[in-house]
């Protein structure tokens, strides 16, 4: 009786979660490079492209840059650019704290 419970319970949440549609999706991937973008309906995107660099030598890496948009819980939305190479992950938003200076 209690798995009944909590499986109904489950699967009324499931029904009332919102769903999105895509409304964009776009990519390129090749062996030394790519290049995404997508949309949906409910505020999410996101878009990416990377290189890699120093092929073939011991110091080959991947630099990344893009960005991602969200609507959080609050309802704001939240957009999110970034870089990520040999540097680590640098992201910047208008929400994210700012490292004091050095």
């Amino acid at each position: 009786m209690k798995f009944l419970i909590v499986f109904v319970a489950l699967f009324a949440v499931a029904l009332a979660a919102p769903t999105s549609e895509i409304l964009r999706s776009e990519s390129d991937v090749g062996p030394e490079s790519f290049k995404y973008d997508w949309e949906t309906s409910d505020g999410q995107s996101a878009q990416a492209s990377g290189q890699l660099n120093n092929v073939g030598s011991e110091h080959e890496s991947l630099a990344v840059q893009g960005s991602y948009k969200f609507v959080g819980d609050d309802g704001v939305t939240y957009e999110v650019t970034y870089i990520a190479d040999e540097n680590g992950f640098q992201p910047q938003g208008a929400h994210l704290p700012v490292a004091p200076e050095a």
